[in-house]
């Protein structure tokens, strides 16, 4: 199991803010994760989830990795 130490690493975001931060719509963010193309969200309460802060911001540094062809 990986162990955690940074705050962020353990910030949990909802999905208003996973789709503010990404741009995505709900739908697309949804099936992304379903296809293993977005990280997988946590759940939070009996009908709530949130996402790993860390884990959609490495999702984001990836992107700009992407658009950069791998040079960052």
């Amino acid at each position: 199991m990986q162990e955690i130490k940074e705050p962020s690493q353990r910030r949990v975001l909802r999905l208003p803010e996973v789709i503010r931060r990404t741009g995505k719509r709900r739908t697309s963010l949804l099936e992304a994760v379903r296809h293993g193309q977005f990280p997988k969200p946590i759940r939070i309460g009996a009908r709530a989830i949130g996402f790993i802060e860390a884990e959609v911001d490495a999702w984001i540094d990836a992107r700009m990795v992407e658009r950069d062809g791998g040079a960052r």
